[in-house]
């Protein structure tokens, strides 16, 4: 495979490029059928890629980056979190569906923006700490193929927020 060299960054990127496009085919598809398979599969790339985030990535920022960036961005992966756990309940047949994919994917871009800015974003502040992103990208991707495995195979898990305590999901 040809991506097993990508650093940290590098793959984060990836992912966003990935929930993008898939954002975009949702955006232009018709049929329940077609709009509820693309919606299954944002939210387990969102869901697969918050949680490496969590587990792994910010965790190695920690004490590195503005921790206003990294308290930020657990808020809106808390927000994403909810907004999944009602589009996974949901179909496109309920009234609000093609809302809440959509009001989810401005929520991604502004996060995704939030990390990918150039001089002071996450992951620019991250790669100027000097943290090792060829070490944390293996185990992104490591951890990512388990998750992947086992949420395909299982299915979602309940989302554990980390930022809001009284939500229900």
């Amino acid at each position: 495979m040809a991506d097993t060299k990508q650093d940290a960054i590098a793959l984060l990127k990836a992912d966003h490029r990935t929930v993008e496009e898939l954002f975009e085919k949702f955006e232009g598809a018709t049929g329940d059928g077609a709009k509820e398979k693309i919606a299954k599969q944002i939210c387990l790339e969102l869901t697969v890629h918050a949680q490496i985030e969590e587990e792994i990535f910010y965790p190695a920022c920690e004490g590195k980056v503005e921790e206003d960036l990294i308290k930020e961005a657990y808020v809106e992966h808390d927000g994403a979190k909810v907004l999944i756990a009602e589009i996974e309940a949901g179909g496109p047949g309920d009234d609000f569906y093609d809302a809440k994919v959509k009001v989810l994917s401005e929520q991604i871009e502004h996060h995704v923006e939030e990390e990918e800015k150039r001089m002071e974003g996450m992951f620019s502040q991250a790669r100027h700490a000097g943290l090792d992103m060829d070490a944390l990208g293996d185990q992104l991707r490591a951890r990512k193929e388990e998750l992947v495995a086992d949420y395909t195979a299982n299915g979602l898990p309940k989302p554990e927020l980390t930022t809001m305590t009284d939500a229900t999901v």
